[in-house]
């Protein structure tokens, strides 16, 4: 399981004690002081999970947060100074998964942490030797790694099938086109993840009844994709 974190924070002493105690637990660990370089850091490593303080020097983490849900599913835990329910509930809103409140436990964040990772995995459906969908209108055989449509056998290249296989394991989640990359090709793409698209178009050519009316890979605008069946 990938388990690259995020920690964002503008007080040193804080990224050093939190990154100090989640490397001890075997993640690895990348750090920003500010929001920008936050968003620069999402974007080039795409964490499992970030840490976010909310109250960073130039953009706030509310924000940082919002931005970021825009385009990813990837947890994030706040850190907050602000005790009061209605801004802890507030942040939750906006898409934080969980929060901690400074001053705090460096052992409770890295319990928290690992929890909210297991959660995440969990969200994804384990695949059988035979999923179908739509009263067997599109069935995958994992073992023969065969699609068939319909009846008829369909011919994916290895990189379609690896994204359609990502696709119906987390048929409950959007996916962004670096998400995809990361778990479908294990980063052997990294930098190229508007390739995606292509392979996406071959995809829904190959099981859509209708390519422009796609039932099973289903556009996202503005994120990325979702399958559209669950098993």
């Amino acid at each position: 399981m990938k388990r690259d974190i995020l920690v964002v924070d503008d007080e040193k002493n804080i990224i050093s004690v939190v990154k100090s105690y989640l490397e001890k637990s075997g993640y690895t660990v990348y750090t920003a002081f500010d929001g920008k370089q936050a968003l620069q850091k999402f974007d080039e490593i795409i964490p499992s999970l970030i840490i976010l303080d909310l109250m960073l020097p130039d953009i706030p983490g509310e924000e940082v947060c919002t931005i970021i849900r825009k385009k990813s599913a990837v947890p994030i835990i706040m850190l907050t100074a602000k005790v009061k329910e209605e801004d802890i509930l507030n942040g939750l809103h906006i898409g934080a998964d969980d929060y901690v409140t400074k001053p705090f436990s460096p052992r409770q964040l890295v319990a928290r942490v690992s929890a909210l990772l297991r959660r995440s995995t969990e969200d994804s459906i384990p695949l059988d030797n035979r999923v179908s969908f739509n009263n067997d209108d599109l069935v995958v055989d994992t073992i023969k790694y065969e699609v068939k449509k319909d009846g008829e056998l369909v011919k994916l290249t290895p990189n379609e099938y690896k994204l359609l296989m990502t696709l119906i394991k987390y048929s409950n989640k959007t996916l962004t086109r670096e998400e995809l990359v990361k778990d479908a090709f294990k980063d052997s793409y990294s930098g190229y993840s508007r390739v995606v698209d292509t392979h996406i178009k071959n995809l829904r050519h190959k099981i859509e009844t209708d390519p422009k009316l796609p039932e099973y890979i289903l556009t996202v605008h503005g994120v990325g994709y979702r399958f559209g069946f669950e098993q």
